[in-house]
């Protein structure tokens, strides 16, 4: 079974992309894994069709590393609409695309080669609410600064969800902080049904950020777009940042803007690495 892929990352947080839109490709958790692995496959930190949609104009259809399903990687939709445009899929720069955390809409910049090189995405409203995002926390409003144990720390964390669950930590070095050992901990925390994310963030000086990301299903990743725009809601709710920031990550950086209607706005590079077919 021989499939065409194309390689792409939006800082660092790259994914192995596959036109389902005229065949229905569907892969085993196994040959996503393949597919993932960085010695015997093309190495991803997961993989994502784009499929047909009734309901947007098209559907992004995306997988860990680890074969299980996500709702949203903020990185790659952006890689999806540089895809969708690039590819000659659509002639729309604003398309609206089907996500298991609903429908988003991106705005697309395109250089003079008639390419995309910068994607505004908004990401709609953060879930704060325990029992949505999910967190078993009890009848609250939102879960801002609380503390959970793990090992011999104290750590204090704020709940937020964007469509996938987000656990945002501030600490004083978040470059010396083992978020390797502590990261699959908490991702696994029972406090988390569905398993979590986990940002291990450091102030850098106002309204601007630094985020490493442990990702469920993945590991430590070079970027988290879902994250960075959870970090930004966590920052002002917690009085750290304003409500838009500029966020460094491992493998770039992005701007956040948490608006006024509610929304929250990233807005950040996608690039393509390559294409090819594998064999599977």
């Amino acid at each position: 079974m021989k499939i065409n892929f194309t390689k792409m990352q939006g800082i660092g947080n790259d994914y192995v992309y596959i036109d389902a839109t005229k065949e229905d490709i569907q892969l085993s958790s196994e040959q996503i894994q393949f597919i993932s692995d960085r010695n015997f496959g093309i190495g991803s930190d997961g993989v994502i069709f784009i499929r047909p949609s009734s309901k947007g104009e098209f559907q992004m259809d995306m997988y860990n590393s680890d074969g299980s399903s996500s709702e949203m990687c903020g990185n790659g939709i952006r890689c999806v609409g540089k895809f969708i445009y690039d590819k000659k899929l659509t002639k729309n720069t604003k398309p609206k695309i089907e996500t298991g955390a609903g429908i988003l809409t991106l705005d697309m910049k395109v250089n003079s080669s008639e390419k995309v090189e910068l994607v505004t995405v908004d990401m709609g409203k953060p879930i704060l609410k325990p029992s949505e995002i999910p967190i078993k926390w009890g009848d609250t409003e939102n879960v801002v600064n609380e503390i959970i144990k793990v090992q011999n720390l104290d750590l204090h964390f704020t709940a937020v969800s964007m469509g996938n669950p987000h656990c945002v930590i501030f600490v004083d070095d978040a470059d010396s902080f083992p978020v390797r050992e502590i990261g699959p901990i908490i991702e696994n925390h029972e406090l988390f049904p569905r398993r979590v994310n986990v940002e291990f963030v450091t102030v850098r000086g106002q309204d601007h950020l630094y985020q490493r990301t442990w990702e469920r299903g993945a590991g430590e990743t070079l970027a988290c777009g879902t994250g960075a725009c959870a970090v930004a809601v966590a920052a002002r709710l917690t009085g750290r940042a304003s409500s838009k920031v500029k966020i460094d990550l491992r493998g770039g950086t992005l701007e956040i803007e948490w608006r006024e209607n509610g929304h929250v706005f990233m807005t950040g590079p996608a690039s393509e690495v390559y294409s090819g077919v594998i064999d599977l």
